[in-house]
C-alpha cells in the first residue's frame, strides 16, 4: 500500500469548513487526519487526480457544527445542505465522482453527527467510504464500505503525560475495574445502577471527586469499563489502551475501530449489556494467563491508536488509509 496507494485531495472549499479541523480535545482524530492529508509532502497525496485510487473530501463536520449549527435547535439541515453543495460542486467541476457515483470517494468525521451530515447526498451516505467515529451498525454504518475511526480525546492536543509511560508490565493493579462519566445514553444508567458505590473492587463514579485523579485510576485498574454514551464510540477505549488497562466494551451495535484488521478479542473484553449485573463475576473469571495475554495484546496494538505529528508508520493515520485502501480494493471501477 505505501508504495502504490495515492489519494487526491479536493482543493475546492474554503476555510474553516474545508481543509481544516479540530486538532485537540474530543474530535482530534478528524482534524489531525485532514491536516496530515493537506500536507504538500504527504507521500500518499497526488496532485494528479487521474493517478489517484481514491478521492478525499476534506470538509470538517465538527467545524460545520461550530459555524453553521444554531445551538439548541437540533436542526442539522444547514450541515446537510453544505455537504450537498460540496458534492454538487466537485461533481460538476470534475468527472471522478460521476464515474463511480462516489464509491471511490471518502470523508472523515469524528463528530456524533457525521452520519447524519452525510445524508446530505444519497450517494455519499449509501455508496462512498465514510470514516466515522460514530460507527453504529443500527444507524446505517456499513462495515463493508465504511471505516470505524477511534475517538481520541487529547486535551490540549497531547496525550496526558501519565499515559505516555504506563507502569511496568508486572506491576500490581489493586483495582479490578474502573469507570467515571456522566449518565448519557441508555447503557450508563444500567452500569451506575448496578455498580455505583456497590463494590470496592469495581470503582464506578458518575462524576469523579476533584480530589481523585482520573488517570491514576486507569493506571491502577486491571480493567477499564468503556460504556457507550449517547452514541456508540467512547474515548475511554483509547485511554484504556494507553494505560494498558484492558478495555471492557459495553455497547450495542458498535463496529469497533479497524476491526477488519485488528482482533479485538486479543486485547479487550466485550460484555453484553444484559450481563452488566454479572460484571464482577465475568471479570473475576479471567485467568491470570488470559489477563497477561490480553495485556500483551494491548502493548502490540498501542501504536495503531497513536496520533503522531508528523504521522508515522502503523499509527492512526496509516490505519485509516489502510482501511480505505482495503475498501478500494474491493471496488470494481470500470
Amino acid at each position: 500500500m505505501e508504495r502504490r496507494f495515492k489519494v487526491y485531495v479536493y482543493e475546492e472549499g474554503e476555510l474553516p469548513l474545508v481543509h481544516d479541523g479540530p486538532c485537540k480535545n474530543i474530535y482530534t482524530s478528524e482534524g489531525r487526519f485532514i491536516h496530515e492529508m493537506e500536507k504538500s509532502n504527504n507521500k500518499f497525496r497526488t496532485r494528479n487526480p487521474e493517478a489517484a485510487h481514491v478521492y478525499f473530501m476534506p470538509f470538517s463536520v465538527t467545524w460545520m457544527v461550530r459555524y453553521l449549527y444554531q445551538p439548541n435547535t437540533y436542526n442539522v439541515t444547514p450541515l446537510k445542505e453544505f455537504v450537498s453543495d460540496y458534492v454538487r460542486i466537485i461533481s460538476r467541476k470534475h468527472s471522478f465522482w460521476n464515474k463511480t457515483q462516489g464509491a471511490d470517494h471518502f470523508m472523515v468525521s469524528c463528530h456524533d453527527w457525521g452520519p447524519m451530515t452525510s445524508q446530505g447526498n444519497a450517494f455519499l451516505y449509501n455508496t462512498s467510504i465514510r470514516v466515522l467515529c460514530n460507527a453504529n451498525s443500527s444507524e446505517g454504518f456499513n462495515p463493508k464500505k465504511d471505516v470505524s475511526l477511534p475517538e481520541i480525546h487529547l486535551y490540549g492536543g497531547k496525550v496526558p503525560s501519565k499515559l505516555l509511560h504506563p507502569p511496568p508490565f508486572n506491576s500490581s493493579r489493586p483495582l479490578l475495574a474502573f469507570f467515571a462519566g456522566g449518565v448519557h445514553g441508555p447503557i450508563r444508567p444500567i452500569l451506575l445502577q448496578h455498580w455505583k458505590n456497590r463494590d470496592s473492587d469495581i470503582r464506578v463514579y458518575e462524576y469523579l471527586p476533584k480530589d481523585l485523579d482520573y488517570y491514576n485510576f486507569l493506571l491502577q485498574s486491571r480493567f477499564c469499563l468503556c460504556p457507550s454514551g449517547y452514541e456508540v464510540a467512547s474515548p475511554r477505549i483509547v485511554e484504556a489502551i494507553y494505560a494498558e488497562c484492558i478495555p471492557v466494551i459495553l455497547s450495542d451495535h458498535y463496529v469497533l475501530p479497524f476491526s477488519d484488521v485488528l482482533r479485538w478479542e486479543a486485547f479487550s473484553i466485550q460484555v453484553e449489556v444484559s450481563k452488566i449485573p454479572r460484571l464482577k463475576e465475568i471479570l473475576m473469571a479471567v485467568s491470570e494467563d488470559e489477563y497477561r495475554r490480553l495485556k500483551e495484546g494491548l502493548r502490540a496494538v498501542r501504536r495503531h491508536f497513536v496520533l503522531n505529528k508528523p504521522a508515522k508508520r502503523f499509527d492512526v493515520f496509516h490505519m485509516i488509509l489502510h482501511s480505505v485502501w482495503l475498501r478500494r480494493l474491493n471496488l470494481r471501477v470500470g
